[in-house]
């Protein structure tokens, strides 16, 4: 069954106004599959093709000319000086819809991007399903325990894989593949520890020294490795919120996953039924929130503008939205019963935030969805995000 992906919409009006969309996410995110089912009349080159990458290094004017439009060039970091020959082919036939290119590292192809196509691509982020993407599709697992558990990579529903067999292979893969290409890293056993030790941290503010002692490895290694974690999305930072707030607030950011699946995979979960008393349940449901949330945006083409509050005092606002300079505040609750001392810190910030109540809302674990009020602000289930 093919999934319809949300971001549909955005890339075909792309298509229309720029000769080049670039689009990028993760590996094993359905990149492929989607452009595939969606540009059908489009020819599918694979730059990760040994013979095929070649002939793209050697001789880029003759690939160019074999493929001169309505292409979509999959792993286009592999032949990254390819872009300087794209942009001089795009300028001289000047069409709209001409490429589609897609990378999974986001600094890697960003750099070259930036610099070849400045002006003449339009730039997408792909993620891993979202709710409302398996809701539609009638496969949404049965209970929040088994979404945490299984995440949303395409590849788990397509093949019924099991996810715990998915998320080792997927990082062994990672590791011993995509690292290669953005670090030199030769330690891949202590590399792959620091990756379970981000996971036991997911949902917190980081604490990049106590992380580098963790995992016994200098800060600079540490932020290093970070970087390309991020660079590769398989973290994602939710910087904190300033505009509005003064000074007094903490500065360091909070560590989330893309897919929630991962990061239980990673803190050794390995059936669904465990995540009920596991100690981390909150933060892996309020990963899974956040996650959520950035899937939204990024799928309707907007920046991540996604941020969370704490003051020196210790009170949190878990999730706030700036959109069109309209402030959306959520909190992130695993309960599933509704109760309003959930909206307590939100009602201390409210009116120096100026946010009004019917842009708040308590996104939880329970069933039952309430519109906001005047006085409170609304409950959203978690399958209904």
């Amino acid at each position: 069954m093919v999934v319809q992906r949300t971001i549909k919409t955005k890339l075909e009006n792309l298509l229309r106004t720029f000769p080049v969309v670039t689009m990028t996410g993760c590996r094993q995110c359905g990149k492929s599959t989607f452009l595939k089912n969606l540009l059908p009349s489009y020819t599918y080159i694979s730059l990760e093709d040994i013979d095929v990458r070649q002939l793209a290094k050697e001789d880029p004017r003759h690939f160019l000319s074999v493929y001169r439009e309505r292409v979509i060039l999959d792993e286009i970091q592999q032949v990254p000086e390819l872009l300087s020959y794209l942009q001089t082919h795009v300028d001289l036939v000047n069409k709209c819809g001409m490429y589609v290119l897609t990378g999974s590292h986001n600094l890697l192809l960003m750099q070259s991007v930036s610099q070849s196509l400045a002006g003449r691509t339009a730039l997408l982020t792909l993620a891993p399903f979202s709710v409302e993407e398996l809701r539609s599709a009638n496969m949404l697992p049965s209970s929040i325990n088994q979404m945490l558990y299984t995440g949303s990579f395409p590849r788990i529903y397509d093949q019924h894989i099991e996810p715990s067999d998915f998320y080792s292979s997927y990082i062994q893969t990672y590791v011993e593949r995509d690292v290669r290409l953005v670090r030199n890293i030769s330690d891949f056993s202590s590399f792959t520890r620091f990756i379970k030790l981000c996971a036991g941290r997911c949902s917190q503010i980081l604490n990049v020294t106590q992380l580098a002692e963790d995992a016994g490895v200098t800060r600079k290694t540490a932020e290093n490795w970070l970087s390309v974690l991020e660079t590769s999305y398989i973290i994602y930072f939710l910087r904190p919120y300033y505009k509005k707030f003064g000074k007094r607030i903490i500065k360091n950011p909070k560590l989330y996953f893309y897919d929630v699946g991962l990061a239980a995979s990673l803190l050794g979960i390995s059936d669904a039924n465990q995540i009920e008393a596991f100690y981390m349940r909150g933060a892996l449901f309020e990963n899974f929130i956040v996650s959520e949330l950035l899937k939204k945006r990024l799928f309707a083409g907007k920046n991540d503008e996604l941020y969370f509050w704490r003051d020196s005092n210790g009170v949190e606002i878990d999730l706030i939205e700036e959109d069109n300079t309209v402030l959306h505040a959520y909190e992130i609750k695993a309960s599933e019963t509704m109760n309003t001392a959930f909206f307590s810190n939100i009602k201390k910030i409210k009116d120096i935030a100026g946010l009004n109540f019917k842009n708040t809302a308590v996104i939880y674990g329970g069933e039952r969805a309430v519109p906001a009020s005047d006085d409170c602000g609304a409950y959203i289930p978690w399958r209904e995000l």
